[in-house]
């Protein structure tokens, strides 16, 4: 597994923590952030949606972002959350800001994606006990359709509550391959569908070289995003955490530098 030189791509704060992680397996890794994180103005739609909050069967979080800035609407208009109300993550890490703050939340234990989130029997069991179902998804400036579309196929309302939205920091237009070179990184990590359009962006002409390097992704949707693209090598790690991470990295080999 030390044969891996990789480039993580996601926000500083927590590519910090997983450099860490993987320096601990003897793996070296090198942060090159491909998304920065910005809080939207809250808006009446805003104020007038989480004032609204009981009138959901399900809230569904997609991401740390989602929790953090979700959390302080509460804090503002929902100071004694509804105790009862069940809460959805997209993944362990977000589940767990949820859960300190004192929320009923439930969490896939294999997968951080939709599809793993839709299969949860406790979401199953919500949607079909419901009086009225309705859904609320937390989330960024687009991303995540899916979990709409499959919810409103089963005839479930689904209103959506932006917090934030996904830049991509500036850099020098050889940034990413001049790092790449440096440092003769062979494999990429991305932890989202707009991080690996971010890396896309990033590799401007130089992508066919950049395609080449093995390409770490969360999740079958972002697999497919990368091999339409023409990546060669994508490996699904069925999750975006480390333990996801660590655990492709065990079964998939190095390539020579």
């Amino acid at each position: 597994m030390t044969a891996w030189r990789l480039l993580l791509t996601r926000p500083a704060q927590e590519s910090a923590s997983l450099v860490a992680t993987l320096a601990a397996q003897g793996i070296h890794s090198s942060s090159l952030p491909l998304l920065a994180i910005e809080a939207l103005a809250e808006t009446p739609e805003q104020r007038a949606t989480i004032l609204e909050l009981d009138r959901y069967c399900a809230v569904i979080v997609v991401s740390k972002p989602a929790a953090r800035l979700g959390l302080d609407l509460l804090d503002r208009y929902w100071p004694q959350p509804l105790a009862e109300q069940p809460w959805f993550a997209v993944g362990a890490a977000t589940a767990e800001i949820l859960r300190d703050r004192g929320l009923n939340v439930y969490c896939p234990e294999q997968g951080d994606d939709s599809e793993a989130l839709l299969e949860l029997p406790q979401l199953q069991q919500v949607l079909a006990t419901a009086c009225t179902p309705r859904v609320l998804i937390l989330r960024g400036e687009g991303g995540r359709e899916m979990l709409a579309e499959r919810l409103r196929g089963q005839g479930v309302p689904v209103d959506y509550l932006p917090l934030y939205r996904r830049l991509l920091p500036h850099y020098p237009p050889a940034a990413l391959t001049e790092r790449l070179a440096a440092e003769r990184l062979n494999g990429l990590v991305v932890s989202s569908g707009q991080g690996f359009t971010h890396l896309l962006e990033l590799a401007g002409a130089d992508w066919p070289r950049v395609a080449r390097l093995a390409l770490f992704v969360p999740s079958p949707r972002v697999a497919d995003m990368a091999r339409a693209a023409g990546a060669q090598f994508v490996v699904d790690c069925r999750g975006a955490n480390a333990a996801a991470l660590l655990a492709a990295l065990q079964v998939q080999a190095a390539p020579d530098l």
